[in-house]
């Protein structure tokens, strides 16, 4: 468990914040400005706020008012920046070596992220261990940091916009690296992005930031499935996560996926079946019908019942329907809503086209 409690006053931001992270990933979300990267500064040690109380695992980082403040290499957090910060002269297997290295001589000791063949076999760099950083790509080079990171034995992993300055196809990449370190590795994880997607494959806490302040908190599938969360993290994000396995593979590409709702038609997901996936899926791409609708191209139609309706300062209408369990929103005109009757308890069907879930908002 983290618990940050801040207060820091700079140019144009006062940050006050407070939350705790469980163990898992937990994602600092919001716009650029939102005082994200300071919270994950005051929490490696790389700042001093002017008040606040930082604790990790039962260790104390930072007490102001008990005049507690540690050093940040003796906070044990590895920290993951936006570029990878690599040593260019050394080799990635030299550079793993470092962070076993910070290990010894800070006595961070043994422990899961210690065993060096684990990591190099979980982030996939065994071919690149030869080589130097100029010679990796984006992807590879943030896939060391990380490994370099791990490998120092850290009580918390912090990784600030890892992928940001990564094109799509690297991010790619190295999604399923980061949700495999995160089921298999057991190591916290605080992550900051304001990219929906990334957070939405990957958190399991969303800590979501505006102006400073900590504007909600709470488990991933609740904070981004919440109407009132959506004018932070924009109406063209406004989305859900429905949970899903995978129950086939279809001859024509589909795969089909049994949710809480009932089954679920995708282009082909690479994954074998009774794999667990949790799929986003855009408020904007669902449809409400009053009858289940016939003779028409959606592959996609789930009995779903409407729990409330938030309405728009413009014509929009944000509908939350629950979907067996799960959460789903729909992104409608007033007058559609008006002209279904929308109203909680109504009993309605949730339309949605198999084409219109991007890959990336499929994760495991």
């Amino acid at each position: 468990m983290l618990s940050v409690r801040l207060e820091h006053r700079f140019a144009g931001l006062a940050l006050d914040v407070g939350f705790e992270a469980p163990a898992g990933v937990t994602a600092l979300f919001g716009r650029s400005g939102a005082g994200k990267t300071t919270v994950v500064n005051a929490v490696a040690g790389l700042i001093r706020p002017d008040r606040g109380r930082i604790t990790a695992g039962g260790h104390v980082l930072l007490d102001t008012e008990a005049r507690v403040d540690l050093p940040s290499h003796k906070r044990r957090i590895g920290y993951v920046f936006q570029d990878a910060r690599l040593f260019p002269h050394l080799t990635v297997r030299q550079n793993l070596a470092y962070g076993r290295w910070f290990a010894r001589r800070h006595g961070s000791g043994q422990g899961p992220g210690t065993d060096e063949s684990r990591i190099v076999e979980m982030l996939g760099i065994g071919p690149l261990l030869a080589r130097r950083p100029g010679a990796l790509s984006g992807g590879e080079r943030q896939r060391v940091a990380i490994g370099r990171a791990i490998l120092s034995n850290p009580r918390l992993l912090a990784l600030d916009e890892p992928l940001a300055s990564l094109d799509e196809a690297r991010k790619a990449e190295i999604l399923p690296y980061l949700e495999r370190l995160r089921d298999e590795l057991q190591l916290p994880i605080l992550y900051v992005s304001h990219a929906i997607s990334e957070v939405a494959r990957l958190a399991t806490t969303v800590v979501l930031l505006e102006a400073g302040q900590v504007i909600a908190a709470g488990p991933a599938e609740q904070v981004l499935s919440d109407p009132a969360t959506a004018p932070v993290l924009g109406l063209r994000e406004a989305g859900a996560i429905l949970s899903a396995r995978v129950a086939a593979q279809e001859a024509d590409g589909l795969t089909r996926l049994d949710t809480l709702a009932g089954p679920l038609w995708l282009p082909r997901v690479a994954a074998p079946v009774g794999t667990r996936l949790r799929i986003r899926i855009l408020a904007q791409d669902v449809m409400i019908a009053s009858r289940r609708p016939e003779a028409i191209s959606a592959l996609n139609i789930l009995p779903v019942t409407v729990v409330d309706l938030r309405l728009g300062e413009g014509p929009g209408a944000l509908v939350r329907l629950d979907a067996g369990g799960d959460t789903l929103l729909a992104r409608v005109t007033r007058r559609s809503a008006e002209a279904l009757a929308l109203a909680p308890g109504q009993q309605v069907f949730a339309v949605l086209k198999a084409v219109s879930v991007a890959q990336e908002n499929v994760g495991r």
